[in-house]
């Protein structure tokens, strides 16, 4: 018989006989204080939707979730709060395609560099080695006792307040959905003075997209992502991220493609929003490349410059001291200082420091393996073309993964561990990695050859380690066991590498676990080591190569 499968974004009406769902079978839930961290981390992972109703769900065809937003707000007065309520984090809402994780955390050093008395929160997803990473405060993440409270306390209140107004409200959110409300509960009860939200997946039927008065909305640059709920064409995509913008609230966006631009306008204008403001490139001041040691590559600077322009409009609206005057501007014009709140022009010293000490983890950083003398960990979570572009665009340049040629050092071998979601993609991610390493080594006038440039690719899954289990805070129940037995996934993407590189001179493997691939890449001395095409693999090895203590911390 039919029946109808509800997701935070989405619904599917399912014409199956038998469909397996897997209860949260640990030990039983109770109120005594005795609950820990891998208490919570159990029970949260039963809120995942496991492999096969994935797969029928993706058989089915996806559909936006018309009672997305009632259903969160749900969820949201059961555990005794109001959308108005979540006015008072004076909230920056933040979607995109590329770069959201990124902007938000550059929108929060700068926040706790201009007003370091104050306390901030900032929600993001996914997280890489530990789910606490997805709720900050002051930029650090929740510790393991303070995340086991308030998980349980929202757990709690679900559990004992069961009224719903939507009838499609099930009794508990999935694992998004879940984290996003105890973000919110968390904020509210540690009394945050401004509150950075990363949308999860699109932005009008986004879990996070419940808070009525946003102080400001940005969206950053538009791609092709999650085509199957939220379009194939750049219009639809935008109306997505578009659906953040809200009336009498400034409306940001970084330079789009037209046909992104226009939706965007006409989302802005439809949603009342008091301004509408497209942001160009970072401040003069900024040109020396001040933050390429701590978020590097070029494509930062855009998401900086938004980064920027945020916190300037946060400012100007809540923080009454706020007087920045721009000395240098002669480019605004009479209309545009009456429309609305005029773009920063030139950086306050704290803006500056705050981009200098943004921290953004598993997105173009390296880091010196610990372990093992001369090798380095080239780690970036690109997971769509153009964030594996910009990837590439990186690390193919002089002193990252091309020789440094002011002192003409000896080439290391290079190792690329890939991994992405559907094999079926497999061919249009390399396509992207091969065709930009082409074109860097052409601009760098080098002699190597875009095919042999990585001396071994590693193709692996997610699973954390060789032993076939999960980190507890890793584990994916998205995973389809049978595939990742036959590693199917990566033997496509093995195919497609083949059939890309048809010469190849180097060893191409396909490995069952993140920690086979990890071995596996350590067998070259002074290696350095590409990772990318998921956030959860260079997540899994920054955990199993030892990596977390300079991976994670904005001070190793």
């Amino acid at each position: 018989m039919p029946f109808v499968v509800r997701f935070p974004f989405l619904s599917i009406t399912l014409h199956t006989q038998r469909l397996h769902f897997f209860p949260f079978s640990g030990r039983r839930m109770s109120t005594t204080p005795a609950r820990t961290y891998k208490d919570a981390i159990d029970a949260l992972n039963t809120l995942q939707t496991n492999a096969a109703v994935l797969e029928v769900v993706r058989a089915a065809g996806a559909k936006l979730n018309p009672n997305a937003i009632p259903e969160m707000i749900d969820y949201l007065r059961r555990v005794g709060l109001e959308p108005s309520d979540l006015n008072d984090l004076n909230v920056i809402h933040i979607t995109g395609t590329k770069g959201k994780g990124s902007t938000s955390a550059f929108t929060d050093s700068i926040l706790r560099a201009a007003r370091p008395g104050w306390k901030t929160g900032l929600y993001t997803s996914p997280h890489l080695v530990a789910v606490r990473e997805r709720i900050r405060i002051n930029g650090e993440p929740l510790s393991e006792e303070d995340f086991t409270r308030y998980f349980f306390e929202v757990w709690d209140l679900l559990q004992t307040n069961t009224k719903c107004e939507i009838a499609t409200t099930s009794l508990m959110p999935n694992y998004f959905r879940f984290l996003t409300l105890m973000a919110f509960y968390t904020f509210r009860q540690l009394k945050v003075d401004a509150a950075i939200l990363e949308v999860g997946i699109g932005g009008r039927s986004d879990s996070t997209n419940i808070v009525p008065k946003p102080i400001v909305t940005g969206v950053t640059a538009l791609g092709y992502d999650h085509t199957r709920i939220l379009g194939d064409r750049l219009h639809q995509i935008a109306n997505q991220k578009g659906g953040i913008y809200k009336a009498r609230v400034p409306a940001l966006t970084v330079e789009q493609p037209a046909e992104g631009m226009s939706e965007l306008r006409k989302c802005a204008a439809d949603q009342g929003a008091s301004q509408f403001t497209i942001v160009g490139s970072l401040p003069s001041t900024t040109i020396l490349g001040i933050f390429f040691g701590c978020l590097a590559g070029a494509h930062q600077r855009t998401n900086a410059a938004l980064a920027v322009q945020l916190a300037h409009m946060f400012l100007n609206i809540t923080d009454q001291s706020y007087s920045h005057v721009s000395e240098t501007d002669t480019t605004a014009s009479t209309t545009q200082r009456r429309s609305g709140i005029e773009p920063l022009r030139s950086l306050p010293t704290s803006f500056l420091d705050g981009l200098k000490n943004a921290h953004w983890p598993g997105r173009c950083q390296i880091v010196l393996d610990p372990q093992h003398e001369g090798a380095k960990w080239f780690l970036d979570g690109a997971h769509t073309k153009e964030s594996l572009e910009c990837c590439l665009e990186w690390f193919v340049s002089p002193a990252i993964g091309l020789p440094d040629s002011s002192v003409s050092e000896v080439r290391s071998m290079r190792v690329l561990i890939f991994n992405c979601t559907s094999g079926r993609s497999g061919d249009e991610f390399l396509k992207a990695i091969l065709q930009k390493t082409e074109e860097r080594l052409a601009q760098y006038a080098s002699p190597e050859k875009k095919g042999d440039f990585f001396a071994k690719v590693i193709f692996c899954s997610n699973v954390t380690y060789a032993s076939g289990n999960f980190k507890g805070d890793l584990t994916s129940m998205a995973m389809s066991t049978t595939d990742n037995a036959n590693l199917k996934t990566q033997r496509e993407i093995e195919a497609a590498w083949n059939k890309l590189v048809a010469n190849y001179s180097g060893t191409v493997h396909v490995l069952p676990s993140i920690e086979d691939a990890v071995t596996e890449a350590r067998k070259i001395p002074n290696v350095s080591v590409l990772v990318t095409g998921s956030l959860h693999l260079v997540g899994g090895v920054i955990e199993v190569a030892g990596l977390a203590d300079r991976a994670l911390s904005p001070k190793a």
